[in-house]
């Protein structure tokens, strides 16, 4: 039978858990907890339960930051048209609609583009370069992508086209050759905390423009968009995420924006306790489905909105797309377990690898995670797209 492989952590020095346990007049089960989780003195508890604003690291630190600010407030100032180019999942939108609503109350000239799933894939392409130069555009942003777009960044200046990436993805041996790179990820930047969300980035880069404008108050408003993309991404909240995702939910349950208030009621809760963990397990859900089965730009539009009535309409767009992405999920899970059941020798084979032409290519990395939930075999689906 297959069975799951724990792996313990070492246990903590018991005078380290005597000592922590005295200082914070907690149980020695709850001390030990917290050094496990690197939590080793007063003055780090306080910080991990009592986060606070006053935390945040200097965005100028991030290496690539005074570019990067320098050349978004000469785009601003210069009445350059920008274009913010994010991501199909939840931090990619949210990131998108962060950069888009803090350069639009700036006065900028931006556009937000975000890929579709089903026609274009993941991250910058060469075409979509090609129709924002046909546009005018002259700054490109992208946001929880860019940092292995290589060829599309050496394209875009080709064409005229200036590149900011904003990404806190794993990069390659080779970086764009952009204006700057913002990636804590990326060798020699020594951004003291590596683990924010795309949208994370796109608010340390928001936050350096506001500071070197006199308004640095002024990125703050967008941390609910923040709050949404850290839970969802799934990034540790710990140190800046700890902060981030904290005051981005109290904005949340205090003073929603529209568009945030309509998916909450979609999903029938209510602003005041919502969580990190009703976030992952409703919110994303609805917001992901809408990049699944296509166009994710709903996403965005959903996020900007002022109009609450629009905002009911795109939340109900976003909750009829994940209903029928559940429906398509559900039969595509049968039919891969059907498959294994019937082909598969585990004794034999070390792996799972399926190929559907009929199957959804937006639902099948969910399929091959839950085929790994079951079975605890590295599991591979394979779809059918334009015959390829």
């Amino acid at each position: 039978m297959l069975k799951k492989r724990w792996q313990l952590d070492e246990e903590p020095d018991i005078n380290k858990i005597l000592a922590l346990g005295d200082s914070l007049n907690i149980p020695g089960v709850l001390a030990k907890l917290l050094i496990q989780r690197g939590i080793t003195n007063f003055f780090e508890a306080k910080e991990y339960f009592r986060p606070t604003l006053d935390t945040l690291h200097d965005p100028f630190k991030m290496n690539g930051m005074e570019e990067a600010s320098t050349r978004l407030i000469n785009a601003i100032t210069s009445k350059e048209k920008i274009c913010v180019y994010g991501d199909y999942d939840v931090d990619g939108t949210c990131a998108a609609a962060l950069m888009y609503l803090f350069l639009k109350e700036l006065g900028a000239d931006v556009e937000v583009y975000i890929p579709n799933r089903l026609t274009e894939g993941y991250g910058v392409s060469i075409t979509s370069i090609d129709g924002f130069a046909a546009k005018g555009v002259t700054l490109l942003i992208t946001v929880d992508c860019g940092i292995t777009a290589v060829e599309e960044v050496a394209h875009a200046t080709t064409k005229g086209i200036d590149t900011i990436v904003c990404d806190h993805h794993q990069p390659k041996e080779e970086l764009p050759k952009a204006v700057a790179v913002l990636d804590p990820l990326k060798p020699g930047c020594n951004y003291p905390f590596k683990y924010l969300s795309g949208a994370g980035v796109a608010f340390k880069l928001a936050r350096a423009v506001g500071f070197r404008i006199g308004k640095q108050e002024m990125p703050l408003k967008y941390l609910d968009l923040v709050a949404l993309a850290g839970a969802a991404d799934i990034v540790p909240l710990l140190d800046e995420n700890r902060v981030l995702v904290r005051e981005g939910l109290d904005l949340i349950n205090r003073n929603p924006r529209p568009g945030i208030l309509a998916l909450i009621r979609v999903a029938r809760l209510e602003p005041g306790d919502l969580s990190a963990g009703k976030i992952v397990f409703t919110i994303a859900p609805r917001i992901n489905a809408v990049g699944r089965m296509g166009d994710a730009q709903r996403a965005v539009e959903l996020f900007t909105t002022t109009n609450f009535d629009d905002a009911k309409r795109l939340a109900q767009v976003l909750e009829d797309e994940n209903i029928e992405r559940r429906k398509i999920d559900e039969a595509t899970f049968s039919h891969a377990v059907n498959r294994v059941e019937q082909n598969i020798d585990f004794e034999n084979e070390l792996g799972i690898v399926l190929h559907g032409e009929e199957w959804h290519p937006g639902v099948i990395g969910i399929v091959a995670s839950r085929l790994v939930e079951k079975y605890y075999r590295p599991s591979v689906m394979l779809s059918t797209i334009d015959g390829v």
